[in-house]
């Protein structure tokens, strides 16, 4: 597990690891993303717990 946690690292390190975290950290502080995140969250618990409704 280490080895999958160093590739990570150096992911992140790298200049597209860079370029990617900064445009997640856009996405996060975009009101809108995070309602479209949370409903998709709401959806899955709902799913999850028998509630609502099946997607098949």
């Amino acid at each position: 597990m280490a080895s999958l946690f160093n590739k990570i690292a150096r992911f992140a390190k790298s200049p597209q690891g860079k370029r990617a975290i900064r445009q997640a950290q856009q996405f996060a502080n975009d009101p809108r993303r995070r309602a479209q995140a949370r409903s998709a969250i709401a959806r899955l618990k709902a799913r999850v717990s028998g509630h609502g409704r099946r997607p098949y």
